[in-house]
């Protein structure tokens, strides 16, 4: 069953009353097992949710499903160290849809855990339709700029730059998903979202960001480069959450486009500071799809610098994003959660959580 914003935004004023008489903490846990090939053992099996009537039949055959254009494509990054995230991720989206076997994951590793990785996700989702592609990290390593924040001058972070060439050309379009949101609302009402004249992303933008702050002064100062943005409205948009035309991306040769800022940055002049961001802005800005807010409840990570406990925006809510440093696994972990933590706990399938599965029951949250 579907969870309403208004139930979503209630539970989570249940949760702050009861932190606030009675807060518990918990023993802390090692994120990744001491031998990743073990990584499945730590997780409890998801439940097999299965497709509504009102669903249309699809190809069961996972190879025929990964190019059919009638299926929902997600295209995740598959870390490590952010596994626990995915797993959730993927855990909630299921659980939301009203179609799940109507659904197609992509997910992009790393050479080195692409095997282990891709055995976890069939042990803790035998019935998942997915496919684990290897990302060739030699492309974007010597392009790669020191950022503010260290997670964010990971290879694989810049994997999304990449989709067209590494998901096979048979997919055409696919949403893009970070490893830290959760999905609370029917995925397919955002894959069915339609992208408007000559638009190859759709994301919400927050057009009220000074969007001047994503790039130095350097790059402000310099005509040729600032230009970009001339005859242009160009709003701040998250890359965590996007609807992309990969067709229309192949055509006009994005990735190209991306490298070559990438390259500036690089080698001539520093012009901004946040990872793979930046260049996304740079090639897309003012010419996104506007899609609703409530598809990105972004930023609940806290600062880049220093970790802070955010609440929900108002207005209803659809994708939960705990974009920042803090991630919402570390911080139960650490017995010192935020209290919007409390609505990423009920997706987590790590054994340990149980009891964060059994709490959240109790609240009706699940």
């Amino acid at each position: 069953m579907m969870m309403s914003s208004s139930r979503l935004v209630s539970s989570l004023s249940i949760i702050l009353i009861i932190i606030s008489t009675a807060f518990f903490t918990v023993e802390s846990i090692r994120l990744l097992p001491d031998s990743f090939d073990d990584a499945s053992s730590d997780f409890m099996e998801a439940p097999a949710y299965q497709n509504g009537l009102e669903c249309s039949v699809l190809a069961k055959n996972r190879l025929l499903l990964a190019c059919d254009p009638s299926a929902v494509h997600i295209a995740m990054t598959l870390d490590p160290a952010y596994l626990r995230g995915t797993v959730s991720a993927v855990h909630s989206i299921l659980k939301h849809t009203s179609c799940p076997e109507n659904i197609f994951f992509h997910f992009i590793a790393s050479g080195s855990s692409h095997g282990s990785l891709a055995k976890t996700l069939s042990s803790v989702f035998p019935s998942l339709s997915f496919k684990v592609y290897t990302f060739d990290e030699t492309m974007v390593k010597n392009l790669i700029s020191s950022s503010i924040r260290q997670a964010l001058d990971s290879p694989l972070n810049y994997a999304r730059s990449y989709l067209s060439e590494i998901l096979s050309s048979c997919v055409s379009r696919v949403i893009y998903l970070d490893s830290d949101v959760i999905v609370v609302d029917d995925i397919q009402k955002l894959w069915k979202i339609s992208l408007s004249g000559s638009r190859t992303i759709g994301a919400p933008e927050y057009c009220h960001a000074n969007f001047t702050k994503y790039f130095t002064d350097q790059f402000w100062s310099d005509r040729k480069l600032s230009s970009v943005f001339d005859s242009k409205s160009p709003c701040y948009f998250n890359t965590g959450v996007m609807v992309i035309d990969l067709d229309r991306w192949r055509e006009e040769e994005y990735t190209r486009k991306i490298e070559s800022w990438m390259k500036i940055q690089k080698e001539d002049k520093r012009i901004y500071e946040l990872g793979s961001l930046p260049p996304f802005l740079l090639v897309f800005g003012g010419e996104i799809e506007a899609i609703d807010h409530q598809w990105n409840q972004h930023g609940l990570g806290g600062d880049n610098v220093v970790s802070s406990c955010r609440s929900l925006h108002p207005g209803p809510v659809s994708l939960i994003h705990w974009s920042g440093k803090g991630k919402p696994w570390v911080r139960l972990d650490g017995g010192k959660p935020c209290p919007i933590d409390y609505l990423w706990a009920p997706y987590d399938l790590h054994k340990s959580q149980r009891q964060y599965l059994q709490y959240n029951q109790e609240l009706e949250i699940l």
